[in-house]
């Protein structure tokens, strides 16, 4: 218990600097490929910065696991954490931790909690079609027999293959953009059902809501009779 009070003061300390640095991450990764024309030197801090950084999400991961007192519930109730440190192309997601802390995002009731999932799967997507588009754009650019060679290309490659629409206009050949493919097909499959079950609760919590105001009307308008009978 004290290893786990440690890591929450841990955790306390270095949430929003995590926040800060996942910003800054993907404002510096988004420079470096989109910039295709930057002085070497340039190129070099850049690379020092994200250099940096993976080392603060390295360091973080590392003292926050050592410090949790039951080590396989802490990596699975933080797949994001140890991704961020694998993959460069997670590292930005760790900025959505930080809409859990908002007031407005808090609390236990069902409307707290469909307002999460709406919020925090609708800047899901927005990242996840911005960060795998940012990648493909990087892998696929300078392949040879390649189709997507220019950002707004892998932005609407993204958003059709999200959309499961497929019009093969633009696609993949380099196997890790093949890959990226698969993560974001995988994505897309969650994030539907997601939003549909999302949906499916909000027309059921409504439609209970409705019958109890209903019956409760259909009580007070007998009261209401029975009161004016002689």
């Amino acid at each position: 218990m004290a290893d786990d009070a440690k890591r929450e003061r841990w955790e306390r300390a270095t949430a929003w600097p995590g926040v800060a640095a996942s910003a800054l991450f993907l404002v510096i990764y988004s420079w470096n490929v989109l910039e295709e024309h930057k002085p070497r030197d340039l190129g070099v801090v850049l690379l020092a910065i994200l250099l940096a950084i993976w080392l603060f999400f390295v360091v973080d991961y590392v003292v926050r696991f050592s410090l949790a007192e039951h080590k396989l519930r802490f990596v699975q109730r933080n797949p994001v954490d140890l991704l961020s440190v694998f993959l460069p192309v997670a590292r930005p997601f760790r900025l959505l931790t930080g809409l859990f802390r908002l007031p407005g995002l808090r609390g236990n009731t069902a409307a707290h909690l469909r307002r999460r999932v709406v919020i925090i799967a609708a800047s899901f997507v927005v990242m996840f079609i911005y960060v795998i588009a940012l990648a493909e754009f990087q892998v696929e650019r300078y392949a040879q027999g390649s189709n997507i060679r220019s950002f707004g290309d892998a932005v609407w490659w993204a958003c059709v293959t999200m959309a499961t629409v497929g019009y093969g206009d633009y696609y993949p050949v380099t196997v890790p953009g093949r890959i990226l493919a698969v993560i974001l097909m995988m994505g897309g499959v969650a994030i539907v059902g997601t939003a549909s079950a999302t949906i499916v609760s909000y027309l059921n919590e409504r439609t209970v809501h409705l019958r109890k105001r209903e019956a409760r009307s259909a009580e007070d308008s007998g009261d209401d009779r029975d009161g004016d009978a002689p």
